[in-house]
């Protein structure tokens, strides 16, 4: 009995290991009970070890990390600053390269009509930034149907088929279509200032529209007829946005005062008031990436690095990051705000709004290190640039950037009131992308531009960055 119940439980846990993905000849080594004692034997329990497992166990580790030499050291103070007003908050949503491009943008409208401050509605670009990516991704099933369901990037589209993330050119794309208004025009809802539920209802229906077309296709159905569907799938796709954020206004009435307590008052259309109150041409900006996994001086385009279906994929002309910094402190000296993104999550200071690699000593502590290059963090998905946000001061030893005053878009609980100060070698490791105008760059990196872009896929880390 003993040798037929051996038998059977040796053919079980051969069969759940093909059912846990093959038993092979080839397959890795586990953990060892030798394996297991050398680990063991590497961890020496004395004194010392002792006292770190309770403070390390005990304790908040951004508390025992903190830097106290570092921050002695540390001032916010800046020798070229442009006049900015307010700080604003994106809340529990991903909609920083939205707020950060009407940041650059802000600064114009204050000084053009002589206001104290001003905030754009982001409410309202977000509200066609959804609709266009609920477009944007229904298309693309439509032309990938005929691949496997397992396509890489289909898979990749699949995964947040409606996102809050974009781009300097998703700003761009939105606001010469669809102009802009101010804040009380259309105000933030509960659903914009966090879009975790609105998201779900949104990606679940696009994956489900996905689902329809794919059989619809599969049963014969033209792409004429398929784009119908997709028609009445985008009226769903409307209304959930309008119970959600609200109806987007077609014309408004916009009254205010200004510092010398003056009251204007216009009527204007969201294309009208953006070609009135905003006196920056968008077009004179170009985008310049460190992206150090690809080859640099060149010119690269990333698939479905968009938000409109009928308009090109981002391009960006791949530079070392010293060149970013160069042409960005020139356009902060210029008094012009710059656009960037950076990874935020690393050596972030937010109670006193630091960033540098220096404001945290987990290595003292824990003997860690990762020990990789900006272009292995990248490869290996370890460093992306999740966050954007706007120089809008240096501080200069020398001719040389010692910091840089950065506004953020997280309100002012958090921060520096929300401004950050980040210190020019966490520059080097984490900023990857600067936005500046032509003007700021020489002629030969320009002509860059009109070269053939090399193709990245779609599951580049760069694209997915901020989904």
């Amino acid at each position: 009995m003993k040798r037929v119940f051996g038998v059977l439980t040796v053919l079980m846990v051969f069969i759940s290991g093909f059912a846990l993905g093959g038993y092979t000849k080839d397959a890795g080594e586990g953990l060892t009970e030798e394996l297991i004692n050398e680990l063991e034997s590497s961890f020496v329990l004395n004194p010392r070890t002792r006292a770190l497992i309770n403070a390390v166990s005990n304790n908040d580790l951004k508390e025992l990390t903190f830097n106290r030499e570092f921050h002695s050291r540390h001032d916010d103070l800046f020798s070229d600053r442009l006049e900015t007003k307010g700080i604003t908050d994106q809340k529990s949503s991903g909609r920083c390269w939205l707020f950060a491009g009407f940041n650059v943008m802000r600064p114009a409208v204050m000084e053009k009509y002589n206001l104290s401050g001003f905030e754009f509605s982001e409410n309202y670009l977000f509200f066609f930034d959804k609709l266009e990516k609920a477009n944007t991704f229904l298309e693309a099933v439509i032309e990938s149907r005929g691949k496997d369901i397992d396509d890489r990037e289909l898979q990749t589209l699949l995964k947040k088929p409606v996102p809050d993330g974009g781009w300097w050119n998703y700003v761009v794309n939105l606001i010469e279509k669809y102009g802009a208004v101010p804040k009380s025009v259309m105000p933030e809802t509960k659903n914009t200032s966090n879009t975790r539920r609105m998201n779900g209802q949104l990606n679940r229906m696009a994956r489900s529209f996905a689902a329809r077309i794919r059989g619809s296709a599969s049963e014969g159905l033209t792409e004429d007829e398929l784009r119908e569907q997709k028609t009445e799938m985008l009226k769903k796709v409307y209304r959930l946005l309008v119970l959600n954020m609200g109806m987007p206004p077609d014309k408004f009435t916009w009254r205010v005062e200004n510092k010398d307590q003056e009251i204007f008052e216009k009527e204007y259309t969201p294309l009208s008031f953006y070609r009135e109150a905003v006196e920056v041409d968008l077009k004179e900006y170009i985008c310049l990436l460190d992206h150090p996994a690809h080859e640099y001086n060149k010119l690269y385009r990333i698939r479905y690095c968009r938000n409109m279906s009928d308009l090109s994929d981002m391009e960006f002309i791949n530079l070392k990051i010293g060149r970013l910094k160069e042409y960005a402190l020139k356009a902060v000296l210029s008094d012009e705000p710059v656009w960037f993104a950076a990874d935020v999550g690393k050596a972030n200071d937010t109670d006193n709004g630091i960033l540098a690699s220096g404001a945290y000593d987990e290595t003292s502590l824990l003997g860690t290190g990762a020990g990789m290059t900006k272009a292995e963090r990248v490869k290996y998905r370890e460093s992306i640039p999740g966050h954007a946000m706007v120089f809008i001061g240096v501080d200069l030893n020398e001719d040389l950037p010692e910091k840089w005053l950065v506004e953020n878009s997280w309100g002012t609980d958090i921060g520096n009131d929300g401004l950050w100060t980040m210190y020019d070698e966490w520059f080097d490791k984490y900023v990857y992308s600067v936005i500046v105008r032509k003007s700021h760059v020489p002629g030969d990196l320009l002509k860059i531009l009109d070269t053939e872009p090399e193709i990245l896929p779609a599951w580049d880390p760069m694209r997915g960055a901020f989904d």
